[in-house]
């Protein structure tokens, strides 16, 4: 691949392109930013900005203003590319707090693995509809121990009103859900991205990760995607590297609880 075509073509899709992940939500140009809005259980925050050194504090100011009118947290979502390149601490001085870097990792699609093997005694549910969301925020809660209520709130809008823009998976142990991960697909793009792949403890290590990659990845190269797209944490990116996945970029989530 040309890393720097492709990671040119990210964000001219994803972030300065970026279209409103689901309903309720939308997506506004303005003061050099685009940023998502919508109700306290969306994703809002800042996906891309065009800003230098005069400009900076002046836009971090202003989106500060604008969310915290609404009431709402939000997230500037900072790329290493991402300029001026002291970006970070200009956000950090106003009173966002940086959560872990994650490596942003492409793979092409037709290049992937997409023979799923589990192991034995497991199956692979696709979500359409509560119940299955249910057991998703359930494997959620029980592996990384926080509340999902808003991955609930998210996944049964999109399920409702755009249900061709994800594809939510579940890992199931008889009746148990025991990992689940989801794929957004943004209309008219390259991308497809895998999000929130989460297993709980007695199954890691089993290829779970693996086999949900190869699901999705069979999914999007059905529906036209050419590349996937990960966020990845320090633990996922060896296993995705040996996928065939690599570093775009890295990203790090800048929050304000207002």
């Amino acid at each position: 691949m040309d890393l720097d075509a492709v990671r040119e073509l990210f964000d001219r899709q994803l972030r300065e392109g970026a279209r409103a992940d689901g309903p309720g939500t939308r997506v506004e140009r303005v003061d050099g930013v685009v940023r998502q809005t919508g109700a306290a259980d969306d994703w809002n925050g800042v996906l891309w900005s065009d800003l230098d050194a005069s400009t900076a504090d002046a836009a971090i100011a202003a989106q500060i203003r604008y969310f915290a009118a609404r009431g709402h947290a939000f997230e500037w979502k900072l790329y290493a590319h991402d300029r001026p390149g002291d970006l970070g601490g200009r956000l950090a001085a106003a009173g966002f707090a940086a959560e872990p870097e994650e490596t942003v990792m492409v793979a092409p699609v037709g290049d992937l693995p997409t023979a799923v093997e589990l192991p034995e005694g497991l199956r692979l549910l696709q979500v359409t509809d509560a119940a299955g969301v249910d057991l998703m925020v359930d494997v959620h809660a029980r592996a990384f121990g926080t509340d999902s209520g808003h991955l609930r709130h998210r996944l049964l809008t999109r399920l409702r009103e755009a249900p061709d823009t994800v594809v939510p998976v579940v890992a199931m142990a008889g009746d148990r859900p025991v990992s689940a991960a989801r794929m957004e697909l943004p209309p008219g793009a390259d991308f497809a991205g895998l999000w929130g792949g989460g297993t709980v403890a007695e199954w890691r290590g089993r290829g779970l990760y693996r086999a949900l990659i190869a699901f999705r990845a069979r999914i999007a190269a059905e529906r036209g995607y050419r590349y996937l797209q990960v966020d990845a944490s320090d633990q996922s990116r060896p296993i995705l590297e040996r996928l065939g996945f690599v570093p775009l970029t890295t990203t790090t989530p800048y929050v304000y609880d207002s």
